[in-house]
């Protein structure tokens, strides 16, 4: 049995929810500010309020774009492609750098749980790219070699990837 789609409804389900903890969460720290007329530096604490509100919303509609990327992986059971896979790759780098601040800022707890959602967005990119990666010597997707020979004035690349020339002898003075 494969990992693949386990591995990409989980991410979506985790995704999902992040994104409705990340916008419940902002939007309640904006009402605190708003309700508790907090001022920070000077600002104006409506201005605080609704900035919270709407980061939480941006947030929150990003990762669950991301959830949508994933969902569409487990469902099709194809690597995503294009702006789906730039979009993992940036929920896998923003899991890196809130699993950095959260050790210092909330616990070990919340450190684990970055974590392993990276390692899951990881594992979810990483095992597509292996099952859709040519042989060596295969074009993507027609199932066999080539077919130019090595002195035919076809590729210049092997079966290996490497150059067909050797390298240079080296010289002495």
């Amino acid at each position: 049995m494969s990992v693949r789609r386990p591995v990409a409804w989980t991410v979506a389900v985790v995704l999902f929810g992040e994104a409705v903890g990340v916008a419940a969460l902002n939007w309640f720290l904006g009402i605190v500010v708003d309700r508790q007329d907090m001022s920070l530096a000077g600002l104006d604490p409506d201005t605080m309020s609704v900035s919270s509100k709407i980061g939480g919303v941006v947030f929150g509609l990003y990762f669950a774009l991301c959830a949508l990327v994933a969902l569409l992986v487990a469902l099709r059971d194809r690597a995503p492609a294009g702006l789906g896979r730039i979009l993992l790759i940036s929920a896998a780098v923003v899991h890196g750098l809130l699993g950095a601040f959260t050790w210092g800022l909330v616990g070990p707890g919340a450190f684990l749980f970055m974590v392993v959602v990276l390692a899951l967005i990881v594992l979810l990119l990483t095992t597509y790219d292996a099952r859709e990666r040519p042989a060596p010597g295969q074009r993507p997707g027609d199932g066999k070699g080539d077919g130019s020979p090595a002195g035919d004035g076809g590729s210049p690349v092997g079966d290996g990837g490497s150059p067909v020339s050797p390298s240079p002898a080296p010289t002495t003075p």
